[in-house]
């Protein structure tokens, strides 16, 4: 007699055999070379993560701009800048470009490489021999040159923030020949030989001004250069507070710590002057801030930031949610609490690693579900469900905290699935926010566990839909793409916006590859 329990009849649709290996060395599907590359442009961070180093991630992304169409690698590249507003990741898809099609770079360089940050992330990956050469080439020296001879004033002082490399090691590499007097001037100025401080433009004669000014002690307006240019100067507290009153929305929120170092909030009113200014429902539309930005600042917040400060980042947070789509239907949000779900969201950067950790971003994303979407569940899961009871007329950021309080155990992303088909449960939208690398609900053969408990919901639910989100994207999932299971990579806020559409039907599950495939390479 056949043994029933290796060949069972499955009801529904014909489940795929698991095709490859996770991080865990449990069954995944593996995603296409072209999917692969398209979540890595949207969201990687090129950052050693719990489950990969960079180095890692650096050799997948090398061996994926080899394998793939140039036209293909081009348009990632354009994408993870404009719609992913990445950095690193699309300067190295650039640089690729300039060993395997020049001509296709050159076509749209000013697309990708739109900042003078950007200028030196391209200079310092193509120099690397990251991507298979270690000179700029005839080429790519152009476009560099083309960049420093048609940038304002505003846009090389901002270019002249940052190191390795410093925007002078650039203009010393590729000798751009200046038409303007002004220019040639600020070139000079900026690789430190003598030059007629007369023959400078107005802001950079006005930063000079200003220096000197601050060593005989009578300094009084700032220059209105970026702020970083002015830290090493012995700037009072009143300074300080004017960069404050005149920054940005997005550069005030960046900064609290910085201010509160400096004395800004020991200052009379400075404290309510910044907490009006980041509660202001104006501003806060005008940035078109979305929710994992203000949870980024309220985790970095320091002590010494203010009381009345962090509370006005809880206010733009409920204000930001305007931004935020409305779900329709019955909606369960799965946000993974496991043990690696701990590790920062943009993996360890030295210095600059994030404070905020992935199972800040998940607990973040079921928070905000539920505040515009009050009828939806939340399902919390490490090995199993955990019983968490949360009120959607608390705070987002109240909810997001006590959901990331929970943290440990391993990774069961068909948990959740499988109680919900306990409990046979009448659901429209699944949002599973994961890392991915479920490895407890293992099978030796066949399909993943949490596509067969996704098939067994689907036999009582056949319009309901699955978005399962890797906060950290790999090359492998838990669920095979098809017409009712999308993949998406990564945090971004935009993941909102794609959840309401994949729910409603404007968006097939092919995302990544089929928006990217829209971009334009046309000269614009």
């Amino acid at each position: 007699m056949v043994n029933t329990h290796l060949f069972q009849t499955v009801k529904g649709a014909f489940l795929p055999a698991a095709t490859a290996r996770n991080a865990q060395h449990a069954p995944a599907y593996a995603f296409s070379a072209r999917h692969q590359l398209a979540q890595l442009a949207a969201t990687g961070c090129l950052s050693h993560t719990f489950y990969a180093s960079a180095d890692d991630q650096l050799d997948l992304v090398i061996a994926l701009t080899q394998q793939l169409d140039p036209a293909f690698v081009a348009k990632a590249a354009i994408y993870g800048r404009q719609h992913g507003y990445m950095k690193d990741m699309p300067a190295l898809l650039a640089a690729s470009l300039a060993v395997r099609d020049v001509a296709l770079l050159s076509q749209v360089f000013s697309r990708v490489v739109d900042s003078g940050k950007m200028l030196r992330n391209f200079v310092q990956i193509l120099r690397s021999g990251s991507t298979g050469r270690k000179s700029l080439g005839s080429r790519p020296k152009k476009l560099v040159q083309h960049w420093l001879l048609t940038a304002t004033e505003k846009q090389l002082l901002n270019a002249a923030v940052g190191n390795t490399p410093s925007l002078a090691d650039v203009v010393k590499m590729v000798h751009p020949k200046p038409a303007e007097a002004w220019r040639a001037a600020w070139f000079a100025w900026l690789i430190g030989k003598p030059v007629d401080e007369a023959a400078l433009p107005p802001i950079t004669q006005a930063f000079e001004r200003f220096k000197r000014e601050c060593a005989e002690g009578v300094a009084t307006d700032l220059p209105d250069v970026p702020f970083q240019m002015l830290t090493a100067l012995a700037l009072n507290a009143s300074q300080w507070a004017q960069i404050a009153r005149a920054g940005s929305w997005q550069m005030v929120r960046q900064n609290l710590n910085t201010f509160a170092r400096h004395g800004v909030f020991d200052l009379p009113g400075m404290a309510d002057a910044v907490a009006a200014k980041l509660s202001d429902e104006q501003a806060v539309a005008r940035a078109r801030v979305l929710p994992y930005q203000l949870l980024s600042a309220y985790v970095a917040a320091g002590e010494a930031v203010p009381f009345q400060v962090r509370d006005a980042l809880q206010s733009a947070m409920e204000l930001s949610l305007a931004n935020v789509p409305a779900l329709a239907g019955r909606v369960v949000v799965c946000p993974d609490v496991s043990g690696s779900m701990g590790s920062s969201v943009t993996g360890y950067r030295g210095s600059a690693t994030s404070s905020v950790r992935c199972i800040d971003v998940a607990a973040l994303v079921a928070a905000a579900v539920l505040r515009k979407n009050p009828q939806a569940s939340v399902l919390p899961f490490e090995q199993e469900v955990v019983k968490l009871s949360l009120n959607a007329r608390d705070s987002v950021m109240t909810n997001a905290q006590a959901l990331a309080k929970i943290g440990g155990g391993g990774t069961n992303c068909s948990a959740p699935l499988a109680l919900l088909n306990r409990q046979r449960a009448e659901v429209d939208l699944v949002i599973l926010v994961s890392d991915n690398e479920s490895w407890l609900d293992a099978n030796r053969r066949g399909a993943t566990q949490t596509l067969r408990e996704w098939e067994a919901l689907k036999q009582r639910n056949p319009n309901a839909r699955l978005v399962c989100i890797d906060i950290q994207p790999t090359a492998t999932t838990q669920a095979a793409e098809r017409h009712d299971i999308m993949n998406v990579g990564g945090f971004s806020d935009a993941v909102f916006t794609m959840l309401a559409n994949f729910a409603s039907g404007k968006m097939d599950a092919d995302h990544w590859v089929g928006e990217i495939e829209k971009v334009s390479l046309a000269v614009q």
